[in-house]
């Protein structure tokens, strides 16, 4: 692979991952525009470990402060946060766990990722607009934070989008959007921590080479880059541009494969 392949992989997975635009529908279509060939597991690994890494530097205050407080004081408000990052990381857990090998094979392919892009698109937007947002992390409760779960696992499908999910869940109950994808960005870590383990597991030390390496340096880089985006531009504005985009690529991808002539 070559370093620029690398450079355009590792920030389509640190983008994608943490803007709500899907970083699996983009590192899947990928090769198709570019005529790359796939680049293997130990790609997929390294790519996912920078994001990994991003995630855990840019919250590591705030996780410590969860942990402490979840271990001294998990009844109270601020120890509850823990727990209900747990609750919610389960529904996303077993969907990766009973739907991988689809998630690898049908859910990959172009026209279906072209149709998710366009179709969850709706309900972001729709939640976007939802004049209901007041919230604050705080006050999430067991119920709120399972419904985020469920969502969070619909990120199965590559085009629907973890942030985008998480953050449009959040959105139809209330919460702020800043406060919406600062929870879907603490949901991020165990559910990346828990897939980069059980790919790491595949991974051997022949595969590292410099390819790698330039990957996960720039996942790493446009993922941190995107998490201080996102939390700063969602203070201000709404989710437009990103809907925009996913609407745009959607239709593209239908357009480039032949979708509707081939298949209807």
């Amino acid at each position: 692979m070559s370093n620029f392949q690398s450079a355009v992989l590792g920030i389509l997975q640190g983008v994608g991952e943490f803007l709500p635009v899907s970083s699996s529908a983009h590192l899947a279509i990928a090769p198709y525009f570019f005529g790359w060939k796939y680049q293997g597991l130990a790609y997929d690994v390294m790519l996912h470990l920078g994001t990994l890494c991003a995630i855990l530097i840019y919250f590591a205050k705030d996780w410590v402060k969860i942990i402490h407080d979840g271990v001294k004081k998990p009844r109270e408000n601020d120890g509850k946060i823990l727990w209900l990052v747990v609750l919610a990381t389960i529904p996303g857990a077993l969907a990766g766990y009973f739907l991988e090998d689809l998630a690898e094979t049908v859910f990959r392919n172009p026209a279906w990722i072209g149709l998710n892009l366009i179709f969850f698109s709706i309900f972001i937007y729709l939640a976007d607009r939802n004049p209901e947002q007041s919230l604050e992390i705080s006050s999430i409760n067991v119920k709120d934070a399972l419904i985020i779960g469920i969502a969070q696992a619909l990120a199965i499908f590559p085009g629907a989008s973890r942030a985008g999910m998480t953050i449009m869940a959040g959105l139809f109950l209330g919460y702020k959007r800043q406060d919406s994808a600062r929870f879907s960005f603490l949901l991020a870590t165990p559910i990346i921590f828990g897939a980069g383990i059980l790919e790491m597991r595949k991974f051997t030390a022949s595969a590292m080479d410099a390819s790698l390496v330039l990957g996960f340096l720039f996942s790493f880089i446009s993922g941190w880059l995107s998490i201080k985006f996102l939390l700063s531009y969602l203070k201000t504005k709404n989710l437009t541009i990103f809907i925009v985009y996913r609407i745009l690529l959607g239709g593209l991808i239908l357009y480039k494969f032949k979708f509707l002539q081939e298949k209807f």
